[in-house]
């Protein structure tokens, strides 16, 4: 039997219905104070975006910068690029995001992967045992 996701003991189903203001309640401090300080233009046009993705009124992908958006119920299903510093990565909102911030899911730094000295390396660096 698959277990069904709930956010602090309330289905899915009831979280897309619940009133924004009981919505905020659910929430962290941090999100329930970024929230009530108000949305921005740059969020709400991304917003409306994803509202006409989830309606199917949008083909074009989803870009964005905004990685301190807030996932909110209603966003589940849509996948949206957002930006990691070099590039858009994709991704796809699932039901355990809500509450958490866009940016979480995306990575901004790699793995460093040594290689050879190169030139103009110090006298010390060049001695690379063979192996």
């Amino acid at each position: 039997m698959v277990k069904e996701f709930e956010y602090r003991g309330i289905p899915k189903e009831e979280l897309e219905a619940m009133s924004i203001e009981k919505l905020f309640q659910l929430f962290n401090a941090r999100q329930r104070r970024s929230l009530t300080r108000g949305i921005n233009d740059g969020k709400r046009k991304l917003i409306e975006e994803i509202k006409g993705a989830k309606a199917g009124k949008v083909t074009t992908p989803i870009k964005t910068h905004l990685r301190d958006l807030i996932i909110l119920p209603y966003m589940v299903g849509v996948t949206v690029n957002v930006f990691s510093g070099k590039e858009f990565r994709p991704v796809t909102i699932r039901t355990e995001m809500i509450g958490h911030y866009l940016g979480e899911y995306v990575i901004t730094n790699k793995k460093v992967s040594h290689g050879a000295p190169g030139v103009g390396a110090s006298r010390s660096s060049l001695y690379v045992p063979l192996k």
